[in-house]
């Protein structure tokens, strides 16, 4: 199903992101993962791919497996990295074949080693061209990046906030945000967004901390700000594993209360094929909120 459908009869929508495993024993532990979330009947699950497009044909085998094998409403991501235009068309023409209707359009990431971004032969060099060649030719539902605390390469929020608008110009039929730990930076952002004219719905990121070093280095690359108290908790206890995965969860619990109960539309777990976590998270919220959508 169309993600922008489901948007026009669901008041709230719970997601879950996942990457393609990199060997024998990571699929095995993504089974598992992928078990526990059935249960709990996700809106849409969305498949990630690396750096400079690695992994790019696992994730196309893993978005197949989800929505045919397993049937669960799959996105896949897809970015300008590496792709000139007529590889853009075949990669989309074989992602409808297999009944993918949903797609998260992103730039990407340089590959491993580089720093810059450099635009493929008759390719693309902002999410924005890549949506707008997918609407054109296309009729995927799009999804497009947002970044409560700005992209990390734009200069100001203010031009970030323009870049937004030309995705949203685009076509972008919903957004979801990076993560963060602040709900008040969320919150700011989307007023933001609206006095823009941004009026899609934009489903906030969650990430649960499950690992002191992990999500330092996650915050470092994307720019999110770990609250003073949050952090000085996760450093006091960073050789504690159980105590950082459980100040991690009380912490995501409490975002996603206050998310829910001030009106987001929902919520989008990205799982680092860990879905303990999200799914402890989720299944905390009160059942009246979970069942909402």
């Amino acid at each position: 199903m169309k993600i922008k459908e489901l948007l026009n009869h669901t008041e709230r929508t719970f997601s879950f992101e996942f990457y393609p495993p990199k060997d024998e024993i990571s699929a095995v532990d993504f089974g598992i993962n992928v078990g526990q979330l059935l249960r709990l009947d996700p809106s849409f699950v969305s498949v990630t791919y690396g750096a400079g497009g690695s992994s790019q044909e696992r994730t196309f085998g893993l978005v197949d497996f989800l929505q045919n094998k397993i049937g669960l409403n799959t996105m896949a991501h897809y970015t300008c990295v590496g792709s000139g235009k007529d590889k853009i068309s075949k990669d989309l023409e074989y992602l409808r074949s297999i009944h993918i209707d949903n797609l998260m359009l992103l730039r990407g990431d340089p590959p491993k080693g580089e720093v810059d971004y450099t635009a493929p032969v008759n390719g693309f060099s902002h999410a924005s061209d890549l949506i707008s060649f997918v609407k054109e030719n296309f009729e995927f539902s799009v999804g497009a990046a947002a970044y409560p605390e700005k992209h990390p390469e734009s200069s100001d929020p203010a031009d970030d906030l323009a870049n937004l608008k030309v995705k949203y110009l685009a076509g972008a039929d919903f957004l979801v945000t990076q993560l963060f730990f602040n709900n008040a930076l969320y919150y700011q952002f989307v007023e933001q967004a609206r006095k823009a004219g941004i009026t899609c719905r934009i489903i906030p990121g969650i990430i649960p901390i499950t690992n002191y070093k992990q999500i330092k280095r996650f915050a470092d690359m994307t720019g999110a700000t770990i609250p003073y108290d949050l952090f000085q908790k996760l450093e006091e206890n960073q050789e504690n594993s159980e105590k950082i995965y459980q100040i991690g969860i009380d912490h995501a619990i409490m975002q996603c209360l206050d998310l829910l109960e001030n009106g987001a539309p929902g919520l989008h777990f990205y799982t680092l094929n860990k879905s303990r976590a999200a799914v402890e998270v989720f299944e905390s919220l009160p059942r009246m909120i979970r069942e909402k959508y």
